[in-house]
């Protein structure tokens, strides 16, 4: 007697080794590390250089927070959009402080000297960056009665930051050199300023302005060339009225290197 054959049903639930996928996964999985690794790591520089960027994490963490929580427990439409609105405030407020440039501290204006001239503000010239330096000895050398004065400094000026012309009609070229404590103008920036301060500009005052002070090597080449130096001492003396304007240190300076 036959027995008749029992189909034996494929197990539906059991799949076989898919190679190809197995292969994709591994592969997706360490883009997925790849790229949490490069993402904390920009995090952590990003957060030393600009803190305001902590602010756009927090915001961001919160938000996929919501999410989650939007996903798992289906919170309500207004809920997620109050969030929404929110997270959009947090980011936008923080993207503004993140364009902001960032510059040295702002100049630290006190009140004005009576020494200095009216309209005239007493600057901390430490506390001010190079363009703001070179407007405010523009503005010393118009306070004191020079004529024609322009800031002329930035790329392509050959050496003069700031030219004018003095009460006695002589041409003043100026170059200001806004330098931190223990930085010293050396003698290769008053060669530079010397090799274009009469031959170019036909100065006949020339006069180097800085924040900070000079090497003997400089004052040496300056005196040899006739430029005038006027130090972090020389500038505070001129901007206070106790000190002479560079075009009055002697009436008859000038030369060439």
């Amino acid at each position: 007697m036959t027995m008749p054959a029992r189909r034996i049903r494929p197990d539906a639930g059991r799949r076989s080794f898919d190679l190809r996928a197995t292969a994709w996964f591994f592969v997706l999985l360490a883009l997925v590390l790849c790229v949490l690794g490069f993402v904390v790591r920009t995090v952590a520089e990003t957060a030393e250089r600009r803190p305001a960027w902590v602010v756009v994490l927090c915001v961001t963490g919160l938000a996929a927070v919501l999410a989650l929580r939007r996903r798992r427990h289906r919170l309500s439409a207004r809920t997620a959009r109050r969030a929404a609105e929110a997270l959009e405030e947090g980011a936008l407020t923080a993207l503004e402080e993140w364009e902001t440039p960032v510059t040295d501290a702002p100049p630290v204006l006190q009140a004005p000297a009576a020494a200095a001239g009216p309209g005239l503000v007493a600057y901390d010239y430490a506390a001010l960056d190079a363009d703001e330096f070179e407007q405010a000895v523009a503005e010393l050398c118009a306070r004191d009665g020079c004529t024609g004065v322009e800031v002329v400094g930035g790329a392509g000026d050959l050496g003069a930051d700031v030219l004018a012309v003095a009460p006695d009609g002589r041409r003043v070229v100026i170059q200001c050199k806004r330098y931190e404590d223990g930085h010293r103008v050396g003698s290769q920036d008053l060669q530079r300023f010397g090799g274009t301060c009469y031959t170019v500009h036909e100065a006949d005052v020339a006069a180097l302005v800085t924040t900070s002070d000079f090497t003997a090597p400089a004052i040496e080449y300056a005196e040899h060339c006739g430029i005038l130096c006027v130090d972090g001492a020389a500038l505070q003396a001129w901007q206070e009225g106790t000190g002479p304007a560079p075009w009055t240190y002697a009436g008859d300076v000038g030369g060439g290197c």
